[in-house]
């Protein structure tokens, strides 16, 4: 057989499709809330926000957030094109080349499973400090590993069973943990007296700096006065954009719900920006009231900056509200990840550039059921040799800070394809040239300096990891490559030009 022949016997399968119909613009809204889980980023990250930036945490979400939404809309154009659960994946494969559309779904995919297994810990230890105030327990491995199991495995079922229960189950969590972190937010701002008065420099591009303690003041345990500062203005803001990047991510799993939302072409990017709103809102209210109530000390060595915060606004067993907020928050965005990862997979699969068993959708419940078992599976066997075997532990850790450089390299391969896209139209008014081609354009640069700045201050683990796994990616491509999948094909020429409407 002709190599032409084999890569035209290898075409999608379009006959597999999931339910469609399913998701509306307020459910997929939910979704894009839920994907970027404001209490869990806010819990997990702040700190590591604290160290670089110090109290110019609020200015460095406020221009990570400007920058993100020029992703946001470069993916709701691109929905308009083509509705595919590969989303990403699809999308930079027509508008750049084959081979970057591969590894773009497949840092997706890498990022989101070790997301999904360095956060199934705080998962379990929430739940378990729900029920029980003894450190014993709550730091006993084993207790940690099997709750946090049986969590995960709870809530890979929920997305087995249907998008439709999904849904519903992502609209109650997230209604309950913004509302809950809404109320305390407010108690922060009426909250008398502060630690530190409000000050618009917080936002001040010019005044945002960078800092690194110095190896004489590590005893001044989280004093800002006493550290370096390495950077100001623009160049800090590069610094910290990585953890700025990790707080917004997730949203874009509207895009890998756009087979199954009801007029996908127009909700699904719509409910990644409503969504992002609601994120951008909560993330910069909530920073302001942390850095008004919290000390420098507190803001930079916090094991748990959200349960402080709660402590000193409401003592007592009231406070603890904010760790069902958190607790919420971490399940939520577990689910949405494994939603993320498991749709690709399935597009992947489908477009016979991975297992076709991949590609296959369960007759009854309308998911990507094989996908969903096999990263299940994955994610289990992983989670529980990380808590018990230290190297395993070393190279989950490591993961947390390799995120960043995937999660900067999809979406600035993303902000570019939207222009390639649509070139014919940028200059069809002021508006458009704006959204889809300026706007992605310094989105796309923007991610691709903090890429260029923050690379080399990683350590070679989290370097290892973070390229690394990107890197294995190549294999799986050249296997399915040489079998000749349609996907590896030239794009045509209608694919890799859209008409705007």
């Amino acid at each position: 057989m002709t190599n032409k022949g084999k890569n035209q016997g290898k075409a999608a399968n379009t006959e597999e499709k999931l339910a469609s119909n399913v998701l509306g613009l307020f459910e997929s809204t939910i979704m894009g809330i839920a994907g970027s889980a404001p209490a869990y980023s806010i819990a997990a990250t702040t700190v590591t926000l604290a160290i670089t930036v110090g109290l110019y945490g609020p200015g460095e979400l406020l221009y990570s957030g400007i920058a993100m939404f020029g992703v946001v809309v470069a993916f709701h154009f691109m929905s308009k094109i083509r509705q595919n659960a590969g989303a990403t994946y699809i999308w930079v494969r027509n508008a750049l080349h084959p081979v970057l559309g591969y590894l773009a779904g497949w840092s997706l995919v890498t990022a989101s499973i070790i997301f999904g297994l360095v956060s199934t810990v705080p998962a379990s230890t929430g739940l378990l400090s729900l029920f029980t105030s003894n450190d014993k327990i709550i730091s006993n491995v084993h207790w940690t590993t099997l709750v946090g199991a049986a969590i995960f495995v709870f809530m890979v079922g929920i997305i087995a069973y249907g998008i439709k229960f999904t849904a519903k189950a992502q609209v109650i969590m997230t209604v309950i943990e913004l509302g809950l972190l809404w109320i305390f937010d407010v108690f922060a701002l009426l909250h008398h007296p502060h630690t530190h008065k409000f000050s618009w420099n917080w936002f001040s591009l010019s005044q945002i700096k960078s800092y690194a303690i110095p190896d004489n003041a590590l005893g001044t345990a989280g004093s800002f006065d006493s550290k370096y500062v390495v950077a100001t203005g623009l160049s800090a803001v590069l610094i910290g954009a990585v953890s700025g990047a990790f707080f917004y991510w997730g949203w874009d799993v509207t895009a890998n719900l756009n087979e199954e939302t009801k007029d996908g072409d127009s909700n699904a990017g719509k409910g990644g920006i409503y969504g992002i709103f609601f994120v951008f809102f909560t993330f910069l209210l909530t920073l302001v009231a942390i850095n008004m109530v919290l000390s420098d000390a507190t803001l930079s060595s916090s094991g748990s900056v959200l349960t402080d915060f709660a402590a000193v606004l409401i003592p007592g067993w009231f406070g603890k509200f904010i760790i069902v907020s958190v607790l919420l928050s971490t399940v939520a965005t577990i689910e949405t990840q494994m939603i993320q990862v498991t749709r690709t997979l399935f597009s992947m699969g489908r477009e016979y550039s991975m297992p076709t068993s991949f590609g296959r959708v369960h007759k009854k419940f309308q998911t990507p059921w094989n996908a969903t078992i096999f990263t299940t599976v994955f994610v289990l066997l992983f989670f529980i040799g990380s808590q018990f075997i230290k190297s395993v532990n070393d190279i989950a850790q490591a993961g947390v800070a390799a995120i960043g450089i995937q999660i900067c390299f999809y979406y600035a391969l993303a902000s570019i394809s939207v222009i390639v896209l649509y070139r014919r139209h940028l200059f069809r008014n002021v508006q458009t040239f704006i959204m889809v081609g300026v706007w992605p354009a310094l989105s796309g640069l923007f991610l691709i300096a903090v890429l260029i700045k923050v690379i080399p201050t990683l350590s070679h683990l989290a370097l290892w990891v973070g390229v690394g796994t990107v890197a294995i990616g190549v294999i799986p491509m050249a296997i399915y490559w040489s079998q000749g999948a349609a996907y590896f094909n030239k794009p045509t020429a209608e694919e890799r030009h859209a008409q705007l409407h």
